[in-house]
């Protein structure tokens, strides 16, 4: 059973991304919980735990983009991941206009 962290940073200004909307699913689609990320770019999503089981992250990154003026390729990012009896999982995103990166934080 798993709790779930973000943290978006934009790579172009160097700050925490604020106001993206992400959405908790199952990898199935079923919605779990949505959320924006706050003032230092972070939330946290879903229950208190996540059983175990594949689930995917997407984050609005065209739309956060949009609202400020930048032209991006990437109206959405999905990251799709394993929850394996883990106490917490961060999955934090570094973005910019036209790539963006992951990996499995602590």
């Amino acid at each position: 059973m798993t709790h779930l962290t973000t943290h978006i940073l934009d790579a172009t200004t160097g700050t925490p991304a604020v106001g993206v909307a992400v959405a908790l699913t199952h990898l199935d689609g079923a919605e779990i919980d949505a959320a924006t990320t706050d003032a230092d770019g972070r939330l946290s999503l879903g229950p208190d735990r996540l059983d175990d089981g594949d689930y995917a992250l997407t984050f609005a990154t065209g739309a956060y983009f949009r609202a400020n003026d930048v032209i991006s390729f990437h109206p959405v990012v999905t990251v799709a991941f394993t929850v394996d009896g883990e106490a917490h999982l961060h999955v934090p995103l570094l973005l910019s206009p036209f790539a963006y990166s992951t990996y499995r934080g602590s």
